[in-house]
């Protein structure tokens, strides 16, 4: 049914935003593995960093069940 459909297509939208979030940041990873690796102080509070995206994976997660 169309609403059914639409539900499907808002989650599968919200799955998309949330993908770009964690894209949009992985810049920070990279740079902080560069760094780690050569002896520098993280550019970026890695704890707080992987927290943030933990979060974000989850919801994911949750929305993919739901399709």
């Amino acid at each position: 049914d169309i609403e059914e459909i639409e539900d499907k297509t808002t989650i599968q939208k919200q799955i998309r935003d949330l993908k770009f979030q964690l894209i949009s940041s992985d810049y920070k990873i990279i740079k902080c593995f560069e760094y780690s690796l050569s002896g520098l102080e993280l550019p970026y509070d890695i704890q707080n960093l992987h927290k943030e995206r933990e979060i974000i994976r989850e919801q994911i997660r949750k929305l993919q069940i739901e399709i």
